[in-house]
Order: C-alpha cells, then structure tokens, then sequence
C-alpha cells in the first residue's frame, strides 16, 4: 500500500506494513504521513523521507506507524553520531541535520501556535546550540541485568534500562563521573535491589558535580551509601533520597554555581535551572531586552533567580519573585543577599496566590517562565487583569504556549515578538521566549 492511492480514506489494521513519504515534522518527533487519505504519524522520520511502517495503533482519525525501514532517505538525513539511536529514544533528530532540525522546530512552533488559534506571521529569531556537551543536568536510572548493575536511559514507553557508556548530551567530566559512580556501586551487589535513579548537576564551568541517588533505603540506611563520595573522584557533593523522598546529604555541598550576565547564582542540586550550558545567559539577556521601563518587575515561577537578579541588577527596581519549590526559594534570597540586591522580594508561594495577594501597579512588567504544562487560566486571568507594560513569556513546550497566547489575546495581550531558543538540540524540545504587549 503507498500513499498515493486515491479514493476514501483506507482502513489499516494494526500489524499492518505501508509504504508513505513524509509531508512534514510534527511536535514530539513524528513525521506526517498519508496512507489512503488516512494520516500515519511515524516517529523518527522527517521530512521528505520515504519510509516502510508497521501500524501499531489505530484511531478515528489517525494512526500510527513503528518507523522499520527508510526507503529513500531525505536529503537532510546524515548518520547518527550516537551508536545508541534509536534504542534510546531520546534524541529523535540526532539523525538530522543540524540546521534542518531548527527549520524544522520553527516550523513545528508556527503551526502549533496556529493549531491553537495564535498564529504568528511574523519573523522567528533561532539561537542554535552545539550539540555536544551542553547539558548541566542528567537524570539516569538503574536495574539489574544478566551482566550485572546497568545505569542509563529508559527507552521512550517502556521501563528497560539501556546501559550507557556515555551520552554526547553530557560533557566528558560528567560522563566520567557518572560511570564512576557506576562502577562504585557495581562493586557492592548488596545495594542494588535499593537503587532506583541518579541525578547529577554539574556546574556550567564544570569545576563543580553534585549527585543525588534515589533510593528505597529507610533514612537510618543512607550513610551507607556515604563511599560513593569517596570512590567517584571529582565529586563536590553527594546526597542520598530515602524512600519517602527525604534528602540525606553525606559530603560536599548540594550546590553549584552559575555566573548570568556577571552575577554568580547558588544552585541547589533540587532546584530547577536551565539545562543547557551554552544559552542560558543568552536566554536571559534576551528577556531582559525585551524588557524595556523602570516599572515594577514580576518574576512568575521565578526558580534561583535567572531573571530575578538581571532585571533588579539593571533597572535598580523592585522585582518580586514568586517561586513554590523550597530549594529553588532559598537559592533565590540567597542570590540577592549575595549580590545586595534589596529591591528583590521573594515570594514562596502559589502563582495564583502571590498575583491575587499582590497590589498592581502602573507600568508593571512581568516574565512568567511555567512548567510543561503552561498556565492555568485563572493566572492568566490574573495576569493580564493587572494591565502590565509587557509580560515576556518563556515557554519548553509549544502546544502549552499557544493555548496561553490565545488565551492572553482575548484579554487584549498580543504578541509582538517570537524567538527560539534551541536549548535541547537533537530532541523534540525547544524553548520560546515571546513578548506580549497590550493590542
């Protein structure tokens, strides 16, 4: 069957073997095929390849294919640099050009800002990243296999382990330091029924490595656990989370450090941070730029202070964080002590709590940086009932981000500019920063 056949759409079986041409990269990694007349989404294949696909589900109006041959390769295809892809899962586009991958994510952010009833004709600025070494944190996990102790990646949908000798995502320091680690504990088999994940933070710089295991130790058993720090050389700090989640710290510091725009900022191992190494300090430089008054500053979801400092740095004004995490609250006072910035308030508390307990002010501005999962709608209620100057919105995942535009358009907030952020390249994942002013 190929993708040319004319007539209504064809019904497809699961197990079913077609032949398609990829249209066009869709969000998460999928190529957009037809089959019948029928849309066949198939991961891990691009643009203008032809591929052969096995139906592994089948919906009203969709299936989708398991990708098992590439027929005829698109022009952009090159050979991964990973010898994991595809088990892994991870980096869909490793095996695609490089500029090709970022023509391919704006396209992805124009159609699903139109999708969600914000679409955006205007230019698009992309800042590239190198495609090596840039990530500051890693999160892996452990199981036991036939050959022992295995660390790594679950591959996407399943719970299988793939053992990992090193990941081109990480730099060579945390490689290293990540497989010492591994071969502590491989030593000692006892403590491997307890093991579930590693995290491991690593200072930009790469002066700086603190790990934490995940575990289902009771706390009274963490020190156990204490010779990791003494056998992965390198180390600045090690801690141990028990069964209920409790943080046990054995050595070194929780923290690293991290210089934006010429302020250092504390990092507690628990606190989020941007992952990338390389564009960070650009992500922030950009908001700030696209922050132009003296008018109060909000800083939503405002982690250790990445916006927080730079804005109160600058403009010599008041910024309110408003942070929930505790790590990421401490980090932040922490900072502004450190760089005796007074005018900075931190706020640890719910997003919507913190807008409605909040007076506006005129000539208000506000950078609103969520998680995955956008913004519920009474914030943006909120938001936008406090009439800001401009409200710079940093945003990880593109259907999120046009839902909230649409929503912030209704109540007269509009977008004026649109800029990615390519701060997870060869992945799915990509960063927007949009400014919204009032229409």
């Amino acid at each position: 069957m190929n993708s040319e056949e004319p007539g209504p759409p064809t019904e497809l079986r699961i197990g079913q073997t077609v032949d398609a041409t990829i249209e066009k990269s869709v969000y998460r990694g999928r190529g957009l095929a037809r089959v019948g007349g029928r849309v066949v989404f198939v991961p891990r294949a691009h643009t203008g390849d032809r591929v052969r696909g096995r139906v592994r589900e089948v919906h009203a109006g969709w299936a989708e294919a398991s990708l098992q041959d590439v027929l005829s390769p698109a022009p952009e295809r090159r050979p991964s640099p990973c010898p994991y892809v595809p088990r892994c899962g991870g980096c869909v586009y490793q095996d695609l050009d490089y500029a090709a991958q970022l023509r391919a994510k704006e396209d992805i952010l124009r159609e699903s800002l139109a999708r969600a009833g914000a679409p955006w004709e205007g230019p698009i600025a992309v800042r590239a990243s190198p495609e090596r070494g840039w990530r500051l944190r890693a999160s892996l996990h452990f199981a036991r296999g036939d050959a022992g102790l295995r660390l790594g990646l679950r591959p996407e949908g399943t719970r299988r382990v793939l053992d990992i000798e090193a990941c081109l995502q990480l730099s060579d320091n945390m490689n290293r330091t990540v497989r010492k680690i591994h071969a502590a504990l491989a030593r000692r088999p006892k403590t491997w029924p307890r093991l579930r994940g590693l995290d491991v933070l690593e200072s930009p710089d790469g002066e700086l490595s603190v790990a934490t295991l995940a575990t289902a130790l009771a706390p009274h058993e963490a020190p156990d656990l204490a010779f990791v720090g003494r056998e992965a050389a390198g180390l600045s700090g090690l801690g141990v989370e028990t069964g209920r989640g409790r943080l046990h710290w054995l050595a070194g510091s929780p923290h690293i450090e991290a210089t934006v725009l010429s302020l250092a900022l504390r990092v507690h191992v628990q606190s989020f941070f941007q992952a990338n190494r390389f564009l960070y300090e650009p992500l922030a430089q950009a908001v700030l730029e696209l922050l132009p008054g003296a008018g109060r500053a909000l800083d939503l979801y405002a982690g250790v202070g990445l916006f927080t400092l730079p804005l109160a740095a600058r403009d010599d004004c008041e910024v309110v964080a408003v942070e929930r995490a505790p790590s990421a609250a401490d980090d932040a006072r922490a900072n502004a002590r450190r760089h005796r910035l007074s005018g900075i308030r931190v706020v640890r508390r719910d997003v919507g709590d913190a807008l409605a307990a909040t007076r506006a002010e005129p000539g208000e501005r506000v950078v609103i940086d969520p998680p995955r999962t956008g913004l519920e709608r009474d914030v943006v209620e909120l938001v936008a009932s406090r009439r800001p100057e401009a409200v710079v919105y940093v945003s990880c995942d593109p259907p999120t981000l046009g839902r909230d535009l649409a929503r912030f358009a209704a109540h007269g907030l509009r977008a004026d500019s649109v800029q990615v952020f390519d701060l997870f390249p060869d992945t799915f994942h990509l960063e927007t920063v949009v400014r919204l002013l009032p229409s």
